[in-house]
Parts: C-alpha cells; sequence; structure tokens
C-alpha cells in the first residue's frame, strides 16, 4: 500500500515567531528577548517547514508505512458532534469495545462520514458565540494548546488499523489513557481521564516510539504540547474542529538520512545562544548531540483544511489539506486550527545514536509522524476557537494567556 504525501499549494505553514520560545514560557518559566526570537525563526526556517522550497512539510503519510488490513475487514467510525462531557473512568472492557463498535456507522471504503445534524448544532453554536473580553496584556498570536504527558505505549493505531490489536509498530501515547485500537470517538467522551491539560481535551495524540540504540531502551516524551493555531496571515472562514476527526502528519515509510542542517531531524531546544543541530552529531549523522542545558525536540505540522464531510480517508490523508495564503482549496473549503505537535524529550543525544520503532534499520529521524484523534468538550473547542484563533488572541491551557 502506497500513499502519496499532502500537497502543499503556496503555503506558509510556518510557526509565527515565538513558537519555540513559548515552549520555554510553558516549561521553565516566561522567556522573552531577541535571542530567543532569533532561535525560533531559525527553528521554523529549518525544521518545520522552508515555505518557498515547497510542499515539504506537509509529509502527512503514517499510513504509507503500513500494510494493508486483511480483505473484508470492517472500519468503522464514531459520529462527529457527540457529547464530550463524559466523567474519568479506566480503559473499556473488551465487551464495551465491542458494543461500543456495533454501535457505530459503518465507514464505507474507509470513507468515515461526519454527522451531518452533529456537525450542524456545532457549527451553529459557534456562529453564535460571542467572545469573550479580552483582558489586558493578551498577545495577539492566533492559537490555544493543550499540555499533555506520557500515558502508555502499545502496538497499536486505532486510526490506520482499527480494531487489529499489535498490528502496528510501537506507539508512544499522550492524552486519553483509555486508548488501544479498538479505540472508538464514542469511547474517547466516555472513558476521558487524560495526562493532558485541561482536562476537557479528551483526544488522543501519538507518535513511533524512540529507541535509545546502546540500551535498546525507549526514550519517552517528557514534554508534548499540542497547539491549535492559524498558519495564515488571517483567520477568514475559521470554524471548530469536529469530534471524531482524525489527522494524520508525517511518513512513516520514509528513509533518508537527516543529516545537519536537514528538513525533518530532530533538534536541540535550548533558551540562548547554542546549535540547534547539536554541538555534535551522532556516529552516523542523523542524530544530534545536543550541548547543555538543551535536549531532544522535534516539531510535526498539521494541514488546517478539511472537506467538511469525512472524518477521516482510505488512506487517511484525502479528506484534509493545506491550504494557502488565499483559504483553502474547493475540495477542502473548511477552514479549521491546524495542530502542531511540539514534543519534548528528556535526552541529549549520544555517539550511537536512536531509532523510532517505524524505522528500525534505517536508524534516522526521517520516518517520524503523529496521529491526532481530535474529541473536546464541544463547548469548549468552539469557544477557544473563536475566541483564541478566529479573534487571533494568544491563548494557553486555560484560556487567554495574560
Amino acid at each position: 500500500m502506497s500513499y502519496s504525501s499532502f500537497h502543499e499549494p503556496d503555503a506558509d505553514p510556518t510557526p509565527r515567531p515565538g513558537l519555540l520560545g513559548r515552549l520555554a514560557r510553558g516549561r521553565r518559566g516566561m522567556v522573552a528577548g531577541a535571542a530567543v526570537a532569533a532561535i525560533v525563526v531559525a527553528v521554523v526556517a529549518v525544521y518545520l517547514a522552508d515555505a518557498s522550497a515547497g510542499p515539504e512539510p506537509s509529509n502527512v503519510d503514517n499510513a504509507a508505512g503500513y500494510t494493508a488490513p486483511p480483505a473484508g475487514q470492517a472500519q468503522a467510525g464514531a459520529a462527529a458532534g457527540v457529547s464530550a462531557t463524559g466523567s474519568a473512568s479506566a480503559a473499556p472492557s473488551a465487551s464495551a469495545a465491542s458494543s461500543a463498535a456495533a454501535t457505530q456507522k459503518a465507514a464505507v471504503g474507509g470513507w468515515i462520514p461526519v454527522d451531518r445534524a452533529a456537525w450542524k448544532a456545532q457549527s451553529d453554536a459557534y456562529k453564535a458565540l460571542a467572545v469573550d473580553p479580552v483582558p489586558a496584556g493578551v498577545g495577539n498570536l492566533p492559537e490555544f494548546r493543550a499540555d499533555c504527558q506520557y500515558s502508555h505505549s502499545l502496538a497499536d493505531d486505532p486510526i490506520v488499523f482499527p480494531g487489529l490489536a499489535g498490528s502496528s509498530h510501537m506507539h508512544s501515547f499522550v492524552g486519553n489513557k483509555a486508548v488501544n485500537a479498538n479505540t472508538t470517538a464514542g469511547d474517547l467522551t466516555k472513558f476521558t481521564a487524560t495526562t493532558c491539560k485541561p482536562v476537557l481535551d479528551h483526544s488522543s495524540y501519538w507518535v513511533p516510539t524512540l529507541y535509545d540504540i546502546a540500551s535498546g531502551k525507549p526514550v519517552e516524551t517528557t514534554g508534548f504540547r499540542v497547539y491549535y493555531r492559524s498558519l495564515r496571515s488571517t483567520s477568514t472562514g475559521m470554524m471548530p474542529i469536529p469530534n471524531g476527526l482524525r489527522i494524520i502528519a508525517g511518513d512513516a515509510k520514509k528513509q533518508q538520512p537527516t543529516p545537519r542542517g536537514s528538513t525533518g531531524q530532530f533538534y536541540c531546544a535550548f533558551y540562548g545562544p547554542g546549535d540547534l543541530d547539536g554541538v555534535a552529531r551522532s556516529s552516523n549523522g542523523n542524530w544530534p548531540i545536543c550541548g547543555e542545558p538543551a535536549t531532544l525536540h522535534f516539531m510535526l505540522q498539521f494541514p488546517d483544511c478539511w472537506d467538511g464531510e469525512h472524518l477521516d480517508s482510505p488512506n487517511h490523508k484525502d479528506h484534509m489539506a493545506f491550504g494557502s495564503g488565499s483559504g483553502c482549496p474547493s475540495s477542502h473549503p473548511v477552514r479549521i486550527p491546524a495542530i502542531t505537535f511540539d514534543i519534548q524529550y528528556g535526552a541529549k543525544g549520544t555517539p550511537q545514536g536512536y531509532y523510532l520503532s517505524s524505522d528500525k534499520e534505517g536508524k534516522s529521524a526521517s520516518s517520524m509522524h503523529g496521529d491526532a484523534f481530535v474529541v473536546w468538550d464541544v463547548t469548549t473547542m468552539n469557544k477557544r476557537t473563536k475566541n483564541c484563533v478566529a479573534q487571533r488572541r494568544t491563548c494557553d491551557n486555560n484560556g487567554y494567556q495574560k
């Protein structure tokens, strides 16, 4: 099974100045100054995208690394807009998962339709929603976020291999604690215990597990910030994300070296002068070795335009697209907040380097990818989208960031 990458027409998806600096702000206190701004400009130009160079950051092809499920394997999808106000609970039992799956709308050929009534209700509520007063001192970066911690690891992927436990390479999950191969959108609203703040984000986010070559042990994330933001200079037509949307970024099948200066490599995050590519490299050149006090980081950009009809597609990409400065393409007319993963690892790099579970043999970072299975409390999603992204105000986990 082979899937091509998203095409990103005339896009400018790079984070607004301050994105990496704000990583520091959330984890090490408020950081400001020209040095951080300069660092951010360098990072976004090299590690997320070079907008002038074309569609490189749109490698949205997790599915490319997978084998198709057996013929006749049914896929099921949850309807969008289901109530997302369930109480925290432990993981569902096998019988509960089976029962939930039986109530899902059956997908045809992998296309999972949005629940039109639920999406209309959410859209109508969003359009009628008044913005909250903006306190003094709030910035103008159009974004809100969820700060998450590592939850668990499984060889599961409920987007690409729904219902097929153990069929994936190993993934490291953050957010909803109950997620496994059988998870549906309905489950995410019922079993809402999470490692994310705000707790009204019931979503699950996951990436391939990183392993230390020398020890063979996993290196789990120590910080996982999920931005929801505008990629463009305006927020015209911005709409909230429907519950149950599945989105994938990156290319699990990509096997290329990631030497110093390459796009799509891990980098060293720091809060002053230093080298994003590391003070040295691993023996194969694919991984940075960070100087003090930096550690390994990765940023992953997701698309910002939705077809308005489907929560998923057979290759997990056709229902999404990157927009441009002039808006979304007619095939994907609904503009939604773009998700960005900003991932921190406690590791600093080693001479032997690392490998991802999606490419153990290649031992490079090129197969890094991420999945987002989005379910929020609907009112919270609507308010954050309107207050923060549509109104172009900086928000944190709790709303306006003062």
